[in-house]
C-alpha cells in the first residue's frame, strides 16, 4: 500500500493520497488550504490516478482545495451531509470572527459532483475498502476512515480531527460538542486494535496502542471519565 501525506497551508492540515501501490488509482483525503500543488506533485511523483476526494469533515482547513483538486482530475468529493454546507459557507462553520479572516483569500463552493457519506458504509474506491464511521464532536458531520490490514501492513485509521497524537479535536467551534466527542472516542477509537496506525488531520502519526497508554483524553474515556483539560488541537 502507498500512503503519501503532507501538511498543507496555514494550519498544517495533513492531506493524504492513498493507493494500493505506485502507478495505480488513488483516493485523496482532505485537500485543505493550499493543498492543490502538493496533490499535483504527489500524483506526478507516484504516477497516480485520482478517482475520488474524501473528507473527514467540512472545516475550511480540510476542504479549501476540494474544488480545484476535483476539477483538475474530474473526480467526485464525498462528505457527510451534516458538514456539506461548510464547503460553501465556511464563515457559518467557524463563527463570524474567525471566518471573516479567510473570506478575502479563499474561493469557496462545492465541486460539481458531491456524494454523501453514511455511518458504517464501505467505500470501494481505487481498489481500497474505506470503512466510514460517523464521529461527531469536532463537527456534527465528522467522520473517520478505516483501512483493514493488508498482509504485512497493519490497519490504518484516518482520524481527521477526532484523535491526534497526544490530544483530541477542539469542541468550541460551531457544531462542536464535548459529550459527542467523548462518545465518538469511546465508540470509534477504543475498539480498534493497538497496532492500528493513526493518521490524523494535524501532527505526526501514532498508533491506537500508544494513544490508549499515553493520551490523557483517551485514557480518561477508557476509564469512563473523559474530562481532561489538557490542550486540544485542530482548527
Amino acid at each position: 500500500m502507498l500512503i503519501a501525506g503532507f501538511p498543507a497551508g496555514a494550519w498544517g492540515t495533513n492531506c493524504y493520497l492513498v493507493a494500493p501501490a505506485a502507478g495505480e488509482e488513488c483516493v485523496i483525503i482532505d485537500p485543505g488550504h493550499q493543498a492543490a500543488d502538493g496533490v499535483a506533485e504527489a500524483v506526478a511523483k507516484h504516477r497516480l490516478k485520482p478517482v475520488a476526494v474524501v473528507l473527514t469533515h467540512g472545516h475550511i482547513d480540510h476542504v479549501a482545495s476540494v474544488v480545484p483538486v476535483c476539477g483538475a482530475h474530474d473526480v467526485p468529493a464525498w462528505i457527510h451531509p451534516a458538514d456539506r454546507y461548510m464547503m460553501s459557507d465556511p464563515e457559518k462553520a467557524l463563527g463570524r470572527a474567525f471566518g471573516a479572516q479567510l473570506m478575502g483569500e479563499l474561493t469557496v463552493g462545492e465541486p460539481s459532483d458531491v456524494h454523501e457519506l453514511t455511518d458504517g458504509s464501505v467505500l470501494n474506491l481505487a481498489g481500497l475498502e474505506l470503512t466510514v464511521s460517523h464521529a461527531p464532536g469536532h463537527t456534527k458531520g465528522s467522520v473517520t476512515f478505516g483501512l483493514p490490514d493488508a498482509g504485512d501492513v497493519p490497519p490504518v485509521f484516518f482520524s481527521g480531527d477526532l484523535l491526534f497524537a497526544g490530544s483530541i479535536g477542539r469542541t468550541d467551534l460551531p457544531g462542536g460538542d464535548h459529550a459527542e466527542m467523548i462518545e465518538s472516542l469511546a465508540r470509534v477509537c477504543l475498539p480498534l486494535d493497538d497496532s492500528t496506525v493513526v493518521l490524523s488531520g494535524h501532527g505526526p502519526q501514532t498508533t491506537i496502542g500508544r494513544e490508549r497508554a499515553t493520551n490523557p483524553y483517551l485514557r480518561e474515556v477508557a476509564a469512563g471519565r473523559g474530562s481532561s483539560d489538557a490542550p486540544r488541537r485542530g482548527m
